[in-house]
């Protein structure tokens, strides 16, 4: 299964509620951090509830 790299490259702080919830759900808390998620419906769903605080790249596994 294809993996997603989440790079966090803007502030959560004027964002909603939901949104900073996303984005620790996600595993990021400050700018430039990144993560590495499975491609998964529930990954996707998140990362288009913050397609504006994030960078989305494919990793070959």
């Amino acid at each position: 299964m294809a993996k997603l790299r989440i790079t966090q490259i803007r502030s959560g702080i004027g964002g909603t509620h939901n949104q900073r919830a996303t984005l620790r759900t996600l595993g990021l808390r400050k700018i430039n951090a990144s993560t590495v998620r499975e491609d998964r419906p529930e990954v996707r769903g998140m990362i288009r509830t913050v397609t504006h605080l994030v960078r989305v790249e494919e990793v070959d596994s």
